[in-house]
Order: C-alpha cells, then structure tokens, then sequence
C-alpha cells in the first residue's frame, strides 16, 4: 500500500491509503477491456457501437499512434496492447499531442463525444482495479457552437430522395426521416421488431428502454422489398457474408449477411451527398469534400414538424427526449420558413397582389 502525508499539530503524519483491490483479472488485451466495459457497464445495445467505435479510435491514441481517418480506418486492425499500459507515466503528454490533432482534423461534437466515452470507460477500468490513472485529466472538451443550419431544406430533402442508389440506402434514409429515429437505434432493428401494418416497428432507445418509432407510406411501400421473405434477422444488411466473429445477433439467420454497421452508413451517405452538401463545388473536385451526416435527417424531421406547428408534447414524444430544453436545437425555424415570412413581409410582394 502507498502512504500519504497528514498534518496534525504541525507534524507530518504518514496514514496508509487503500488501493483498489481488483474485482477480477485484468483482460490481456485493451480490445478485451473494451468489451468487458461495454457489457459489464451495462451499455444499451443501440448505444454500444457508437462507444466501440470511440474506444478503438482512442485504442491508437492510448498505443501512442494517431487514429487513422477517412477510407484509411475501413479495416485498419486497432493495436494490441494491455489495458495496464494506459498507466504508463509518459502516456498523458503523447495523449494531449494525439488528442489536438485529431481536434483540428474533426468537428469538435465528434471528438467532444468521443472524449466523454473515453473517460467513463476509464473510470469503470478504475473502479475494476485494472489501471489507477486516467491520462486525459489535462485534455479539455473543444468548444462547439451551434450550427444553425443543420435543419435541411425541403428541397434539398427532395434532391436527396432523387438520387439513384440502392434499395437498402433509399429505405434507411426514408426511415431515418420519416420516423425522426436516431441512425443506431434503427440499425439495430430486426425484421421481427416491425409492424409493418402500423408503419411503426420497436427500437432499443438510449439506457435500454423499449420504444415505438412510426413511418409514413413512403417507407411502407419499400419496406416489403428490402425484407423480401425474410422474417428475422437484422433489417438492414451488408452486401456480403458476415465474417467469422461476427456476433449472432448482427447476422441473418436466413442470408448469413451481417448487420449494417454505423460506420459504414454514415460513409455511405456522405459519399452519395457530397455534390448535394457542395452544389458550387465541380464534379472533380468533390471527391475529398464532406457530404451531409445521418443526424441531419433526423434534425431536419424535427425541425419541419415544429415548423408546421406541431405540439411540445408530440415533438418530445417523436424525438423521444426527456426534458423540453432538448428540443431547443430542433423547434428554430428552417431556411424555408424564415424565407416564407420573409416573403410574405415583402411590401413589393404584397403591392403586386
């Protein structure tokens, strides 16, 4: 045990100071530490990828090694290494170095997120005894001012619906609007969790509560062609076989297809809007430009059902938020409705009517 220095009477006393007794062997490898974390702190199913995906980026960044980003990531194998060796003295100042740069190459909502996984994994590797240092104490969240112009345009929801990919992407991003869901709780859906005769199917929400997400037509009418005779499994599936390893719950047990990782539909998506998010940029020139998020159709839902003078009620419950202060960012009018009150205080407009 360590001892620490108490003062009393002027005088320097020594007291021992306890050490947290591991409650299990520490995991061989970091990778492992991640997905004891993941299940033994009990993170919510739709809610685990996204915290995979942080914890493997900060998997690089604790071996001391930039995170790879863009089409670089796609198969890049994480480093392995013993959670133990996140204790390393020299760590939290190669941590700090690793951290600015990934700030000024990502937005800082992203790397802001991904900081909070971070800590709360180490705080449950701490009080598991595994490591008794947290080397991001130092390393402060980026400032994120709100972007105003999250909420799409009508037309430009129309563009998007014109553009010619393929029936999983026309029917996810359908969904993802229609439905105003959050991108992975509906990747987490299993053909069995839909009603189809509804238009609403059950998702996983964030802490693990079971909750209703409804559709319109739109999605009604394509949902039969993606299930085609499927009648369990993921919903949305990748093009190929899933890979040794791959979790029995993200395989179809008819197709031997994996589920649709979070990743590669944000990929996907960004891909295919890069023109529609740069409509002055050349078709040259597009190719290393950002296209849209996934989160923005579900903002976008949002914002127009607020615009058209939805309730507060309603909208918490389409959102599924708890509180009426997080609707704050989704109830500010769009570019659409300002331009129509605009339009309609324009006295030159009301003098030809």
């Amino acid at each position: 045990m360590t001892i620490e220095p108490v003062t009393k009477r002027g005088e320097a006393l020594r007291l021992p100071r306890a050490r947290v007794v591991p409650l299990s062997a520490p995991p061989a490898t970091y990778t492992t530490a991640v997905e004891r974390y993941l299940t033994g702190a009990g993170i919510a199913k739709s809610s685990a990828r996204i915290y995979r995906i942080s914890l493997t980026t900060w998997g690089w960044m604790f071996a001391g090694e930039p995170a790879p980003t863009g089409p670089a990531r796609r198969g890049a194998k994480p480093p392995v290494f013993p959670v133990a060796a996140i204790d390393d003295p020299a760590l939290p100042e190669t941590l700090a170095e690793l951290a600015a740069v990934r700030a000024d190459e990502m937005d800082a909502d992203t790397v802001n997120r991904e900081l909070s996984i971070a800590r709360k994994a180490i705080g449950w590797w701490q009080r598991q005894g595994w490591i008794e240092c947290d080397p991001t104490i130092g390393i402060e969240r980026r400032p994120a001012p709100p972007d105003r112009t999250k909420a799409l345009a009508g037309n430009q929801i129309a563009a998007l619906w014109r553009l010619d990919v393929g029936l999983r992407e026309k029917t996810f991003w359908k969904l993802l609007y229609e439905s105003a869901g959050r991108a992975d709780e509906v990747l987490c859906l299993n053909v069995e969790d839909l009603y189809p005769a509804d238009k609403r199917g059950k998702i996983t929400a964030k802490g693990g509560a079971i909750e209703w997400i409804h559709w319109h037509s739109g999605t009604a009418q394509l949902l039969p062609r993606l299930i085609a005779r499927r009648t369990r499994g993921p919903l949305f599936l990748t093009g190929r076989k899933a890979p040794s390893g791959t979790a029995t719950l993200d395989v179809c047990p008819e197709t031997g297809r994996a589920r649709l990782s979070y990743r590669r539909a944000e990929e996907i998506f960004q891909e295919n809007t890069r023109l529609l998010a740069n409509p002055l940029a050349a078709a040259e020139d597009v190719k290393g430009l950002d296209g849209w998020t996934l989160h923005r159709l579900r903002h976008s839902a949002l914002t127009h059902d607020a615009e058209v003078g939805t309730s507060t009620p309603m909208l918490l419950a389409r959102s599924r938020h708890a509180s009426v202060r997080s609707l704050e960012r989704y109830a500010r009018p769009g570019v659409d409705a300002v331009a129509r009150h605009v339009a309609g205080r324009d006295p030159a407009a009301r003098g030809r009517g």
